[in-house]
């Protein structure tokens, strides 16, 4: 399904090779049939912003809104298990189910990023990749809404999708957008470093539990306390020793 493809690369961080496409992508998404024409002409304006005008401008804006906070992060399991064990194991099992689909990611992608899923589902037939559309829209939903409360036109990526899973966006939208209203932005400075706080502490707890003892004199290490053996000397006995000490004592 290239119009998958096309909504992932729109989701990604903007490059230069993007603004290069844009005639190639325009033209697939005037040729998508699997949305509606006003869903087609929504993501036409997201194109049209972001390849048009200065690059750099483009990618501000993209770092500004899904770079900060976690409320609009593009890792899937960010908003399913947050910061839980639980995530690592959801990692390894879609690693896994890309590997059985011949599919392959570099060293530093994760998984779950919503648009290396998006291109691995352009991979699959149409049932597929609307099952597996169907199976994060709780998430796209909630996405789209957050987008919506802050006027960005990124918002058409999630609707369209929505829409190949089968759902009808403005109704989804409507269903959660009174949340949404509700949720405190924590992408302000403020809630940024209240994260960093929070997470340096529990970084630092994390490496005093995970210290090898075979390591007690590492740096930031604290060395381990042995006790000190007490070593005893005798004296001499004998004249010559004596008077060496008493000669000593009345320096």
């Amino acid at each position: 399904m290239q119009i998958l493809k096309v909504i992932s690369l729109l989701l990604d961080y903007p490059t230069e090779q993007l603004v290069q496409a844009r005639a190639e992508l325009s033209g697939a998404i005037n040729a998508a049939r699997e949305i509606s024409p006003e869903q087609r002409r929504a993501l036409q304006g997201l194109l049209g912003d972001i390849t048009t005008g200065d690059l750099m401008d483009s990618q501000e804006h993209y770092s500004g809104l899904f770079g900060r906070g976690r409320s609009l992060s593009l890792l899937l399991f960010e908003h399913v298990h947050g910061e839980s064990r639980d995530r690592g194991q959801a990692m390894v099992d879609m690693m896994a189910q890309y590997e059985a689909a011949g599919f392959s990611i570099g060293v530093k992608e994760l998984p779950d990023y919503i648009p290396l899923y998006l291109e691995y589902l352009s991979t699959r037939d149409d049932l597929d990749a609307r099952e597996g559309l169907a199976d994060i829209a709780h998430l796209l939903t909630l996405l789209a809404a957050r987008l919506d409360e802050r006027e960005s036109s990124y918002a058409s990526c999630m609707r369209a999708l929505l829409q190949i899973a089968g759902k009808e966006p403005v109704s989804a939208v409507a269903t959660v957008r009174e949340q949404v209203a509700t949720e405190v932005r924590d992408d302000s400075l403020e809630a940024l470093d209240k994260v960093w706080e929070e997470e340096a502490v529990d970084f630092l707890q994390a490496q005093q539990q995970d210290r090898c003892a075979s390591q007690a004199t590492g740096p930031g290490k604290v060395r381990e306390e042995l006790p000190v053996p007490l070593h005893w000397v005798d004296f001499k006995t004998d004249e010559q020793s004596k008077a060496q000490f008493r000669e000593v004592q009345d320096v």
